[in-house]
C-alpha cells in the first residue's frame, strides 16, 4: 500500500466515526438512544441494508461468484415477499404497542418466560455473529497485508464502540447512511477497473459470454434437489422463512425502523431495502464473475491465500511441477479465448483441469501443513484489489471493507445493548424510571458487548466461506424465533406454556438436524433449517395448546 492509500483509508474511517459521534453528542434520553429519532425512509432503508451487509458480503460474495457463479443471488429472492409480510402484519403491531424491542410484544401476548427465551436466542446468535463480523475482515486483511491480526480486530471493534456508545441508535443510523455511500462508490469503481483489466479486444459483453460459456452466469436453478444450497426453491422457501424472522424479529433490524418518523416511513424503508437488495447483491456477484473473467487473461495465483509454509526441497519441486502444469493450461486457454475460438468444450475442459490442479495443489499444502486453510475464496477479491487497482483506490476499497464491518457490528452492538437493557435489566433488576441511570447502563452494556465481540473475534477460527457461516448461524436460531412470533401473531388460542415448550423443542430439533448434517448423516441445505424450526414450533404450539398430546396419552393408558 502506498502513502496515498493510507491517507484515504484513515481519513475515511476517522471522518465517519467523528461525524457519527459529533452529530449525536447531545443524546440525553434512553428513548432516542435505543430507538433513534424520527428517521426518514431513506435513512431507515440504507441503515437496514448496512446492518445486513457486513464486510463478509464484500469479501466473500465476489469469491463465491468466482468459484460458483451467480446462483447465490437466489438466496435473496424471498426478500421482497418478506418485506411485504412484515409491513402488513408485524410493523403495525410494534408501532401500536410503542415497544423498544420486538420481544416486549411476546410478554404482552404470552408471558415473561417466552419473552426471555426468544430474547436469549437473539443474544446468543447475534452475540456470536458480532464477533464474526469483526474477525472476518480482520483475518483476511492481516493475512494479505501482513497486519497484526489481533490489532486489526481491536481497531475495528474499538472504532465501532466509540460512536455507538456516543450516540446510540441515532449514531448508528447516521453513520450507516454514509458508510453505504462509501461502500457503493467503492464497488462501482472496482467494477470499472475489473472490466478495464480485460485485454483491449475483450469488451464487457465478451466477458459475459466467456463467463456464461464457463458456467458462471447460471442465475436460476429450477431443480428440486434439497441437497443443493442455492436453488429457486431454497431461496423462496428458506428465504421467506429466514427473512421475516431476521427483519421482523431480530432486534438488530427491528431497531433500525422502530425509530422512523411514522409507520409509513418505516414501511417505505423496508420496501426500499426489499427492492434494492437483490440488484445490489447481483451487482456484487457480477463483480466476482468479472474478476473470474479477468483472471482468464491475467494469470492468477494457483492459491489466493498467501500462507507461508515451511517445506523441503523435494516438496517444493513437487509443487513446482503442479504450478508449471497450471500455468501451461492457463496460457493455452488464454490463447484460445484471445483468438475468439468457438471450441467452448475445449475451453471448459481446460478450466476444469486448471481447477483440479488447484485442488491437488491445496491438498498437497494441507498434507505438508495441517493448519493450511484450503478454502481461499475469501481472499480472491482482495487479491485483485491489491494487484490491479491504482493507488488511492486501494485505500478506498479497504475503507469499504472496514466501513462494512463497522456498520454491521455497530447495529449488532446497539441491538444487543437494547435487548439486554429492556428485556433483562429493566425487567428484572431495575424497574424504576431513571432515564439518566438507564442511559448510563445502556452505554456500559454497549461497551461490554463490544468487548465480548472483540474477544470472540480474537479467538475465532476461519470456517469455510465466511458469508455462509453467518447465514448458518442465523438459520440455526431464526426459524425458532419466527415460529414463536407466528404463534403470537396468528394463533390466538395458543397459550404461553404451549408456546414456550414448542419453542424449546423446535430449537432442540434444529440443532439435532444440524449435527446430523455436520457428521454427514443427512444432506440438507442450511436454508431449510428456517422452515424446519418454524414449522415444528407452529405445529407443536397448536397441538400442545389444544391438548392433543394429553388426550393421546390418556387414551392409551
Amino acid at each position: 500500500m502506498s502513502w496515498i492509500d493510507w491517507i484515504v483509508l484513515m481519513s475515511t474511517l476517522i471522518l465517519i466515526v467523528a461525524y457519527g459521534s459529533w452529530k449525536t453528542r447531545k443524546q440525553t434520553g434512553i428513548d432516542s438512544y435505543l430507538r433513534g429519532n424520527s428517521e426518514n425512509w431513506m435513512t431507515i432503508g440504507l441503515s437496514i441494508m448496512a446492518t445486513q451487509a457486513s464486510a463478509i458480503t464484500f469479501l466473500s460474495t465476489p469469491g463465491q461468484a468466482y468459484e460458483s457463479g451467480m446462483g447465490f443471488v437466489q438466496f435473496y429472492f424471498g426478500l421482497p415477499i418478506a418485506m411485504i409480510i412484515i409491513s402488513i402484519f408485524i410493523l403495525p403491531i410494534y408501532y401500536r404497542l410503542n415497544v423498544f424491542t420486538a420481544y416486549q410484544y411476546l410478554e404482552q401476548r404470552f408471558d415473561t418466560r417466552v419473552r426471555s427465551f426468544t430474547a436469549f436466542l437473539f443474544l446468543v446468535s447475534r452475540g456470536l455473529a458480532a464477533g464474526i463480523t469483526i474477525y472476518a475482515p480482520s483475518i483476511i486483511l492481516s493475512t494479505i497485508l501482513g497486519w497484526n491480526l489481533q490489532l486489526t480486530c481491536i481497531v475495528i471493534g474499538g472504532l465501532v464502540i466509540i460512536y455507538t456508545v456516543s450516540g446510540g441508535s441515532r449514531a448508528v443510523s447516521l453513520t450507516q447512511k454514509w458508510q453505504m455511500a462509501v461502500i457503493m462508490a467503492g464497488m462501482f469503481m472496482a467494477f470499472y477497473y475489473v472490466v478495464q483489466s480485460f485485454p483491449d479486444s475483450v469488451t464487457f459483453s465478451d466477458g459475459v459470454d466467456i463467463a456464461g460459456a464457463l458456467g458462471k452466469m447460471e442465475i436460476i436453478d429450477l431443480s428440486f434437489d434439497i441437497k443443493n444450497r442455492y436453488t429457486l426453491l431454497s431461496g423462496l422457501t428458506g428465504g421467506v422463512f429466514l427473512f421475516p424472522s431476521y427483519f421482523g424479529t431480530d432486534q438488530s433490524q427491528v431497531q433500525r425502523y422502530l425509530g422512523g418518523k411514522s409507520l409509513k416511513e418505516s414501511r417505505l424503508g423496508l420496501m426500499f431495502n426489499g427492492l434494492l437488495k437483490i440488484p445490489m447483491q447481483f451487482f456484487i456477484l457480477l463483480i466476482g464473475v468479472m474478476v473470474f473473467v479477468s483472471f482468464q487473461f491475467n494469470q492468477p495465483p494457483i492459491v489466493f491465500n498467501p500462507q507461508k509454509i515451511q517445506m523441503t526441497q523435494s516438496q517444493k519441486a513437487e509443487l513446482s511441477e503442479i504450478e508449471i502444469s497450471h500455468d501451461k493450461i492457463f496460457e493455452h486457454k488464454r490463447d484460445l479465448l484471445l483468438v475468439g475460438s468457438n471450441e467452448q468444450l475445449m475451453i471448459k475442459q481446460l478450466q476444469n483441469s486448471q481447477d483440479s490442479l488447484r485442488v491437488v495443489y491445496k491438498e498437497k499444502l494441507r498434507s505438508i501443513d495441517p493448519n493450511f486453510e484450503e478454502k481461499d475464496s475469501d481472499y480472491i477479491f482482495l487479491t485483485f484489489i491489491l494487484n490491479y487497482l491504482p493507488s488511492g483506490l486501494i485505500g478506498l476499497l479497504l475503507a469499504v471493507i472496514f466501513s462494512a464491518a463497522m456498520s454491521s457490528t455497530a447495529g449488532e452492538l446497539n441491538a444487543l445493548a437494547a435487548t439486554t437493557t429492556i428485556d433483562y435489566y429493566k425487567k428484572f433488576w431495575s424497574k424504576e424510571e431513571n432515564s439518566k441511570k438507564d442511559l448510563r447502563v445502556s452505554k456500559l452494556l454497549t461497551v461490554g458487548w463490544g468487548i465480548l465481540a472483540i474477544t470472540i473475534a480474537l479467538t475465532a477460527g476461519l470456517f469455510e466461506n465466511l458469508i455462509q457461516l453467518v447465514n448458518i448461524l442465523g438459520s440455526l436460531f431464526y426459524g425458532t424465533i419466527l415460529g414463536v412470533f407466528l404463534l403470537a401473531f396468528f394463533f390466538k388460542k395458543v397459550d404461553s406454556n404451549a408456546a414456550l415448550l414448542a419453542g424449546i423443542l423446535g430449537q432442540v430439533s434444529v440443532l439435532c438436524v444440524h449435527f446430523l448434517k455436520v457428521f454427514g448423516l443427512i444432506e440438507l441445505s442450511y436454508l431449510m433449517y428456517n422452515l424446519i424450526g418454524c414449522g415444528i414450533v407452529v405445529i407443536l404450539g397448536i397441538l400442545l395448546s389444544r391438548g392433543y398430546f394429553r388426550q393421546f396419552r390418556n387414551k392409551h393408558k
